[in-house]
């Protein structure tokens, strides 16, 4: 597949890299050389100094031969984004997808009518990081979750604390508990040190590592007692940073929560804030890293606390900081992808990166047509993958068992009509179902072909 990524800044980066294998040709455009020469310097792409929307940097880069052409320039340029992508679909880019900041353009009639200028999916990804912070505050058992189908199947993810009866537990025995009780669970995968691991029969679960679990909806009340976690009922909130992500969850949960407090340090921005957020979310100029202002802001009294700073390092530290003056749960934006293990080791409860998010988005496009949606879950280096089964394709012609499905991947649930079931050795997938696989990143080509 030949891709052509319009924009070297952490995004366009960090996609770069992970397309960048031996069946797609990558090249990426940008105005500065310095982003490019960072780059081509840990990863083997093509490399296009230039505007992206001028026509005759698109050509040079070969965007009228691209089967995908991404434009991700950094946020300052987003209208350049959208302008490159219309130019390189006249040009003859099969598929086209956009970066915006903007989201008025999401609403459903003008995403309407950017589809009819030829750009196939626009993303936010802030809008898209706050909307996960909402998700995971609904779930604060979990350090991140995924739901198929409304929650008839749901992929968790918890951390394992002390109280865990899981700690010192093999998959075998886990696994007759699952069947004791039904099997409404399964693990799919173990996140620790680093590596991520697709369990065997003997592997053990050990003090915090990150257990991901697929399971029916009936199945959460009794997993939760087994990961010793229960979900907390947030009823106060407190935002440190006004960016766009702070300010889009303050909205949201404004609408599900009495009492939200805000603090950001611009003076300016603040009293722009305060004109836009509803009334029972207060504005606070301040600063946040301050444990002395945070206690006078009274932390102790509540249950969640966010950071969505422009800075990982100050994340972290305020979740840390939270944590150790009471507050039940808190989040993290971490933008730095060698930081998310140290925000876990450090204690912060969930975190988001944009980079991830985005990631999971764009690769849909570079998969059968049969894959719903994808997503990176934080902590791991592995995707969940939706896909709808097409008729006649390999993973009907077989049970699981007795097909060669790749071994770094596994198929943890289906859903089939209105019934959602754990998949098992001898479950014979059948055209239409909608399945849930969880792989590593070098099995997702391979687990592709199963449903073409």
């Amino acid at each position: 597949m030949k891709i052509v990524i319009a924009g070297a800044g952490e995004v366009g980066s960090h996609l770069a890299k992970m397309l960048n294998n031996e069946t797609n040709e990558v090249t990426v455009i940008d105005e500065r050389q310095d982003r490019l020469d960072a780059l081509a310097a840990v990863t083997d792409v093509i490399t296009v100094e230039g505007n992206p929307s001028t026509i005759g940097v698109l050509v040079q880069a070969g965007a009228q031969y691209a089967d995908l052409f991404i434009a991700v320039n950094p946020s300052e340029s987003q209208d350049v984004n959208i302008v490159s992508a219309m130019l390189a679909k006249k040009l003859g880019s099969k598929k086209v997808t956009a970066r915006i900041n903007n989201e008025e353009y999401l609403s459903y009639e003008n995403k309407h009518l950017f589809t009819e200028m030829g750009i196939d999916l626009l993303f936010y990804p802030e809008k898209i990081a706050a909307g996960e912070i909402a998700d995971l505050l609904k779930r604060t058992a979990t350090t991140d979750s995924l739901e198929f189908a409304r929650g008839k199947l749901q992929v968790v993810v918890f951390k394992l604390e002390e109280e865990s009866e899981l700690i010192g537990m093999n998959m075998a025995e886990f696994s007759a508990v699952a069947a004791a009780e039904g099997l409404k669970f399964r693990v799919v995968a173990i996140s620790r040190n680093d590596e991520t691991i697709i369990p065997k029969f003997d592997t053990k679960f050990k003090y915090h590592d990150l257990v991901f679990i697929i399971s029916t909806r009936e199945g959460m009340d009794m997993l939760m007692r087994y990961v010793g976690k229960e979900n907390i009922e947030v009823k106060n909130l407190m935002i440190l940073g006004g960016s766009p992500i702070g300010e889009m969850v303050a909205k949201q949960m404004s609408k599900q929560i009495d009492s939200i407090k805000l603090i950001e340090m611009n003076k300016e921005k603040c009293i722009d804030l305060s004109e836009k957020l509803p009334s029972n979310v207060m504005v606070v100029n301040g600063d946040g890293r301050n444990s002395d202002m945070l206690l006078e802001e009274s932390i102790r009294e509540y249950d969640a606390f966010i950071a969505v700073t422009n800075n990982s390092e100050t994340n972290i530290l305020a979740c840390v900081a939270a944590k150790s003056l009471g507050v039940p749960r808190t989040i993290a934006e971490v933008e730095n992808l060698e930081y998310i293990r140290l925000a876990e080791s450090m204690g912060v409860d969930a975190v988001i990166n944009k980079k991830l998010i985005t990631a999971g988005r764009i690769f849909k496009f570079t998969l059968s047509s049969k894959v719903r949606f994808i997503k990176y879950m934080s902590g791991t280096k592995a995707e969940v993958l939706e896909y709808i089964v097409a008729p006649g394709s390999a993973i009907t012609k077989s049970t699981l068992m007795e097909m060669n499905f790749p071994k770094n991947a596994i198929v943890g649930g289906v859903i089939r009509g209105s019934e959602s079931f754990i998949a098992v050795g001898d479950t014979q997938i059948q055209a239409y179902d909608r399945v849930a696989v969880f792989a590593l990143p070098e099995a997702v080509k391979e687990v592709d072909k199963f449903f073409k």
